[in-house]
């Protein structure tokens, strides 16, 4: 294991104290065997503390949109001013992601009131209206990843997301609006075009709408344009 330097704080914003006690720093490697137990407690228990704080963000450090985490979580060094917890949670959320000007990522792993969502045990559906897809400049994409793992999930299909590219093999319904079948079985042939398989397990979804538009419907200012995800439902 070996801790990165920051430049006021020092490794991962560990206390000079605690640093000293352990043994790491700049450039060091941290001989993990040989701590004490009551060491090696300590930095297990810190490890799971930390890991509770950043789930703790990503589920409250975004604004709620219908189920969905709305927000701005990546950029450069500028853009989080020393909040590290913030790039961590960016990091958990989906490593490498983009600045809201170029893309901006929806994400969840409930439906609006909360409860977990569960492919094992409900299918749902995600429905935009007529004339509200995301607005983007370049293309969107809703793709799914297993709530746990947030791996990719294997399928029949060998389908992970579905997207913009896609929407003219996509069925639209009589009033022109376009529903998504979120669930692990088939919905039926006639709705396979807009299938996303999901796992027989907790879902975590990401909607990616890059470059989005500036002018309204917009998703921008991050957490308070005009143009909202859609919620994620039960089917009926």
């Amino acid at each position: 294991m070996k801790w990165t330097e920051h430049p006021t704080r020092g490794p991962l914003g560990v206390p000079e104290t605690t640093r000293a006690r352990l043994g790491i720093g700049a450039g060091k490697k941290l001989d993990f065997k040989a701590l004490s137990p009551e060491q090696k407690a300590a930095v297990a228990q810190g490890m799971k503390d930390g890991e509770a704080k950043v789930e703790q963000y990503l589920a409250s450090g975004q604004k709620n949109i219908n189920g969905w985490g709305v927000g701005s979580l990546f950029g450069d060094r500028a853009f989080y001013k020393g909040d590290w917890l913030k790039r961590a949670a960016a990091a958990k959320g989906g490593i490498y992601g983009n600045d809201a000007a170029e893309a901006m990522y929806p994400m969840t792993k409930t439906l609006a009131a909360g409860e977990v969502l569960d492919g094992s045990k409900h299918n749902y559906t995600i429905t935009f209206p007529a004339g509200q897809l995301p607005p983007v400049n370049s293309f969107w994409s809703v793709t799914m990843y297993d709530g746990k793992s947030q791996l990719l999930i294997k399928n029949p299909i060998n389908r992970y997301l579905l997207n913009s590219p896609m929407l003219t093999q996509m069925k639209k319904n009589p009033d022109g609006s376009l529903t998504l079948y979120i669930q692990k079985d088939s919905p039926g042939k006639a709705k396979e075009a807009n299938w996303l398989p999901a796992p027989n397990d907790t879902i975590y979804l990401v909607m990616r709408l890059y470059w989005p538009k500036e002018t309204p419907p917009s998703i921008l200012p991050p957490g308070e344009g005009t143009w909202q995800p859609p919620a994620i439902v039960v089917a009926s």
